[in-house]
């Protein structure tokens, strides 16, 4: 027989766990509610990243570098509108193919004025995952850049259809929809 304070431990290490997961999911951009903050990778020369754990820059092929910090790195120089140099790090990045690659790279497109090839990497991207809330903004932001109010609606109900209320996508694109202004990250 099993007593209460087990059923309450298990309870408590499986939020735990939970908590410690989170923003394991949310690392890579998916789901950032905020600005990236800044880090030296600003200062490094095209095509290369701070290295936290040498402090310094790196090139962003460097084995020392995980997908991770290429990603963080991606979505802080996007951020700053250095759109090639995060092309760079994009192309580092293990698998080419990841529908967060696809996603970036559509983002990155769209940001340098070519919506139409942004168009084919999102559609990858969501073709690839469908469940990709981060895709199906960007993609709906471009819409609206494009003028495109009833397609930028349907990525937002698809988001909403896919659990994502409330969720950074949602509410970016909730948020261009009604003011006509699109996010930089």
């Amino acid at each position: 027989m099993f007593s209460s304070t087990f059923f309450i431990r298990s309870r408590a290490l499986a939020i735990t766990l939970f908590a410690l997961t989170v923003p394991l999911a949310f690392a890579a951009g998916d789901d950032e509610t905020s600005p990236p903050a800044p880090t030296p990778t600003l200062r490094c020369p095209e095509g290369q990243i701070h290295d936290k754990r040498t402090g310094k820059c790196v090139p962003a092929k460097s084995s020392s570098l995980g997908d991770r910090e290429r990603f963080q790195a991606v979505r802080e120089l996007a951020y700053a509108e250095r759109y090639a140099a995060a092309t760079l790090v994009l192309d580092a990045m293990t698998d080419q193919l990841d529908d967060r690659v696809l996603t970036y790279r559509g983002f990155l497109l769209r940001k340098t004025g070519r919506l139409v090839q942004a168009l084919g990497y999102y559609r990858s991207a969501v073709e690839k995952n469908p469940n990709n809330l981060l895709v199906r903004s960007y993609m709906g932001q471009g819409f609206i850049e494009s003028g495109d109010l009833a397609a930028a609606k349907q990525q937002h109900e698809e988001i909403i259809t896919r659990n994502g209320w409330g969720t950074w996508a949602e509410v970016s694109l909730r948020e261009a929809l009604a003011s006509g202004r699109t996010y930089r990250y």
